[in-house]
């Protein structure tokens, strides 16, 4: 309460303070001559009329440009990324920028097609190991092969070649395991040869791009006789853009590239496990017969 009292006292004094002050100036205005008056208030009529002539056109300027500038700026900014990159495509030349994006449609195309492949390859080899497992203290051999004939993959295709020579012997159909384990292993990388070749293609044709761009640069300052950065700019830029091209189709191959292998790798080591599983599978049937 008592802050509560020297504050109204404090705000009764300072607005004491103030009409106080607000009188002094008043009364000193009046007893001024009436023609300074006069003078004193035309003056004062014109310099508020000036200011709010002058105050109210900025205030409806500034503000539509406020608003509008954001959206303009982020319009041209998404127009000026695709103008810019198709400007940049065209520059660094259609020979060797062709060339280039025909190496990653092609690097991509394969790329996609293999990673569909193993992963439409891959399998549960723990549950076909004991699917077989059950078709063979069930059905038999006969069984055991239907199972893997229904079933794809690579892992499948292996457990039935070794089934199929059962019967000529465990060595027999161990050797046949091994076998068709290495004609699968070709099938799971089939083509990916190709996506290194274009891997290694795609920036040594940006080098090229860069080697032939300069001995152009060089052979116009050659015929000019002098060094001026207009005759070689052109040049040097077709040099630039075609390594970078070059380099970023090198690198989303890449990607592509060490996915497929560790996916390959992944399902050999599949196979390995699944082989010998079979090969264990198959000798305790025959020592229960």
């Amino acid at each position: 309460m008592k802050r509560l009292f020297s504050t109204l006292a404090i705000c009764i004094m300072v607005f004491g303070i103030y009409v106080t002050n607000a009188n002094a100036s008043n009364s000193s205005f009046d007893n001024l001559p009436a023609f300074i008056q006069e003078e004193t208030e035309d003056a004062t009529t014109e310099q508020d009329s000036t200011a709010v002539v002058e105050e109210e056109p900025v205030v409806q300027e500034v503000a539509p440009v406020e608003e509008a500038e954001p959206e303009q700026a982020a319009e041209q900014e998404e127009l000026g990324f695709h103008q810019e990159l198709k400007k940049r495509f065209i520059e660094g030349g259609p020979t060797f920028m062709g060339i280039v994006l025909l190496c990653l449609i092609l690097g991509l195309a394969i790329a996609i097609e293999r990673i569909i492949f193993l992963n439409a390859s891959t399998t549960n080899s723990k549950k076909l190991a004991q699917s077989v497992e059950d078709a063979l203290e069930s059905g038999g051999v006969d069984a055991a092969k239907e199972v893997c004939r229904n079933t794809s993959g690579p892992v499948a295709s292996i457990y039935y070649q070794g089934l199929d020579r059962v019967n000529e012997g465990i060595d027999v159909a161990e050797k046949s395991i091994v076998a068709y384990g290495g004609v699968q292993m070709g099938q799971l990388e089939k083509n990916v040869s190709w996506v290194s070749l274009f891997i290694a293609l795609a920036p040594m044709l940006g080098f090229m791009g860069t080697v032939i761009g300069m001995i152009k640069a060089f052979d116009k300052i050659e015929a000019a006789g002098d060094m001026q950065p207009s005759l070689v700019a052109g040049g040097i830029k077709v040099a630039l853009l075609t390594t970078v091209f070059g380099l970023i189709v090198a690198i989303i191959l890449q990607v592509f590239y060490n996915y497929i292998v560790a996916k390959i790798d992944s399902i050999v080591n599949d196979m390995e496990d699944a082989s010998i599983t079979l090969v264990d599978i198959l000798v305790a049937h025959n020592n229960k017969k």
